[in-house]
C-alpha cells in the first residue's frame, strides 16, 4: 500500500504489479462472498487479464462492469474541489458539500486539507495516463459484453439510482454468457 500511495502523490497510476499483489492480498474477500464491487479495479488490460485468469480459475463470472462517463472539465472541478479532514478523514467539497466553517472538519473540528493527488495539475496527469490505460479496458469489457456505461452526471443518489436501475435491468435478462 505505501507503494502505491507514493505513485498516488505524484499523480501517476499505480504500476499493475503493484496493484494486483494488493488485489491478490485480498482475493479471499473475492472468493469468499456470495459477490462483490471492485472499485477502481482494473484500470488497465494487463490488470483486467490478471483478473479474468483468476476468475476463470475460481468459475466464478461478473456480470457486469460499470464504466461512469463524465468530462474531463467536470472530473477536474469534483476531483479538485475535494476536502479531507487531517483527523477523522472526512470528505468534503468546497462547493458541493461545504463545512459549516470554512476549512474545519463538521465532525471532530480537525483542518481541512486537499490531499496531494486532488490538485488539478495532478488530477489532469491521472486522468491522461487513465484515459490511455483504460481505452483497451473499455473495448476488451465491451467485446465481452459486459461494459455498463452510466452518466456520472448529477448527484450521487441520481447517480447511483441510475446505477441501480441499468443493475436490475441486466439482472432481468436471461444470462447468456
Amino acid at each position: 500500500m505505501k507503494a502505491a500511495l507514493e505513485y498516488m502523490r505524484r499523480g501517476e497510476l499505480v504500476p499493475d504489479s503493484t496493484v494486483w499483489e494488493m488485489v491478490r492480498e485480498r482475493s479471499a474477500c473475492i472468493l469468499d462472498c456470495g459477490g462483490f464491487i471492485l472499485d477502481g479495479f482494473p484500470r488497465t488490460l494487463g490488470q483486467a487479464e490478471s483478473l479474468k485468469e483468476l476468475m476463470e480459475k475460481e468459475k466464478l463470472s461478473l456480470s457486469a462492469v460499470i464504466n461512469y462517463e463524465l468530462p474531463l472539465d467536470e472530473i477536474v472541478r469534483r476531483l479538485s474541489g475535494r476536502r479531507t479532514c487531517e483527523k477523522c478523514k472526512s470528505v468534503f467539497h468546497v462547493t458541493e458539500r461545504p463545512p459549516k466553517v470554512e476549512a474545519v472538519c463538521d465532525h471532530c473540528g480537525g483542518r481541512l486539507f486537499q490531499r496531494e493527488d486532488d490538485r488539478p495539475e495532478s488530477v489532469t496527469v491521472r486522468l491522461e495516463a487513465y484515459e490511455r490505460s483504460t481505452s483497451p479496458l473499455i473495448q476488451f469489457y465491451k467485446n465481452l459484453g459486459l461494459l455498463l456505461p452510466i452518466a456520472a452526471k448529477g448527484s450521487p443518489d441520481e447517480i447511483l439510482a441510475r446505477t441501480m436501475n441499468q443493475l436490475d435491468k441486466l439482472e432481468a435478462q436471461p444470462q447468456v454468457r
